[in-house]
């Protein structure tokens, strides 16, 4: 079957009989990448372009009424990715909730649970209730492990304005709950301009090594134009530590020269440029990275030119 017969709407597999595929035909498409799993059991046309609406429509089909979307799925609704990759790729599970006074679901393929949460905690999304980037950003911070909690903390201030005050002001309501201490060590660090996951672990390295933090998102003016961006900075030192995600296969000849010209400009101007790359969170690559920072931070600066 073409995949411009499916319907531009995600659907599950109790769907496919009226859609005139069978599982094995579902599963020959998914080979294929002409339908990709939004949740567990929602599917939906590979082209059809990602979108909250997209992922509220999903989430209908399988979030009964008097359910409230929480943790991953939550911050998932709110364009924070907290799932690993493996899981994005398989259909992440469905989290949620039942309100006060109504049983927690046990369909197939979402985690169900019980929480207490306050009207404030809850908001409409697109018809579905879902609990707010706050509350959704407080229970990450408990659940999570600590890197990604971290990760989903800075996501949540960065795309909806969660501050660390706001943050600071609400943790007091969680007593003694499983988690919390996390959640109180990381809320201080927590800043809106961090822009990816990967940017958040950097971080909170640089922060677990005892080193001072950088100044995020730093600007670099020439001639007084800002030119280049750089992930993170302490520019009275003149070091800047760049998070390079992207494999150098993967990297196109455009993306390889203008690295090249960016850190040779600023390597030429008296800058320390020291990049992490995607495998650089653990074991040697860590201390790789963390040294040169810690010799650059310890070393004088008498002779650098300003």
């Amino acid at each position: 079957m073409s995949p411009l017969t499916l319907p531009t709407e995600p659907f599950t597999a109790a769907a496919l009989p009226g859609l005139g595929l069978t599982p094995r035909e579902l599963r020959r498409m998914l080979e294929r990448r002409q339908v990709r799993r939004l949740l567990r059991g929602v599917y939906v046309d590979a082209a059809a372009s990602d979108s909250i609406r997209l992922r509220t429509t999903a989430l209908r089909l399988v979030v009964q009424e008097m359910q409230v979307v929480v943790d991953r799925t939550a911050a998932w609704l709110h364009g924070i990715d907290a799932y690993s990759a493996a899981e994005l790729a398989a259909g992440p599970p469905v989290e949620i909730c039942a309100l006060r006074g109504h049983t927690r679901t046990r369909l197939d393929g979402v985690r169900g649970r019980t929480r207490d949460l306050t009207p404030e905690d809850v908001m409409l999304l697109d018809g579905l209730r879902v609990t707010t980037p706050l509350r959704t950003a407080l229970d990450l911070g408990c659940h999570l492990r600590r890197r990604e909690a971290f990760a989903a903390l800075c996501g949540l201030a960065h795309e909806h304005g969660v501050t660390a005050p706001d943050l600071a002001a609400e943790v007091d309501r969680f007593g003694r709950r499983r988690g919390v201490l996390q959640l109180r060590e990381l809320i201080p660090l927590v800043d809106p301009r961090i822009e990816s996951p990967r940017e958040a672990w950097t971080l909170l390295a640089i922060h677990d090594a005892g080193l001072p933090l950088p100044e995020p998102q730093l600007w670099i003016d020439i001639d007084g134009v800002p030119t280049f961006r750089l992930d993170f900075a302490y520019p009275q030192r003149r070091i800047c530590v760049e998070y390079d995600g992207i494999d150098a296969h993967e990297r196109t000849e455009e993306q390889r020269w203008y690295d090249r010209e960016r850190r040779g400009w600023l390597r030429d101007h008296g800058w320390t440029v020291i990049v992490v790359r995607l495998g650089d969170f653990t074991g040697a690559g860590l201390e790789r990275w963390l040294g040169e920072l810690r010799a650059a931070l310890g070393s004088t600066y008498s002779t650098r030119r300003w």
